[in-house]
């Protein structure tokens, strides 16, 4: 049994990891409201290697766009049962990584703070900022993620 368990809405699709996520984010870009249905999207950066997933999927391609974080081409994946999203792979931008959709854990013990926002140039006015730091796009290849 995996340290950090997931599942889709109607649990036909589970999927587990025991690394603790290298780099957590709200997302502000456009690709993940209109994936989300909401203002943002939070995701754990998992390492592919440590990750197990269980259940028929189905995956979307997002091809490269640079004001978004498909960035250079990316995965999303859901349940073909209920269709809720699960998690993101495939990233031209971080090989060897999965997106992990934070509100599919398990257990709200198992979310972690977001270490930044992205691509906030398309946050609402009404959505306040978090006191972590704030990149009008992607996160600079310099910065600690």
């Amino acid at each position: 049994m995996s340290k950090y368990q997931g599942h889709c809405a109607c649990g036909a699709v589970t999927y587990g990891f025991d690394d603790a996520p290298s780099f957590v984010a709200n997302c502000h870009c456009t690709d993940c409201k209109r994936a989300s249905g909401g203002e943002m999207a939070t995701f754990a950066l998992v390492s592919e290697s440590d990750f197990t997933v269980k259940g028929e999927t189905r995956s979307f391609p997002y091809p490269k766009n640079t004001e978004t974080c498909a960035g250079n081409g990316l995965d999303r994946v859901f349940c073909v049962t209920c269709g809720s999203r699960v998690y993101t792979n495939n990233l031209a931008d971080f090989p060897g990584g999965v997106f992990v959709q934070e509100g599919s854990l398990d257990g709200l013990d198992q979310w972690l703070p977001p270490q930044v926002e992205i691509f906030t140039w398309s946050r609402r006015p009404w959505m306040p900022a978090l006191p972590v730091p704030q990149y009008d796009h992607g996160v600079p290849a310099t910065a600690d993620a």
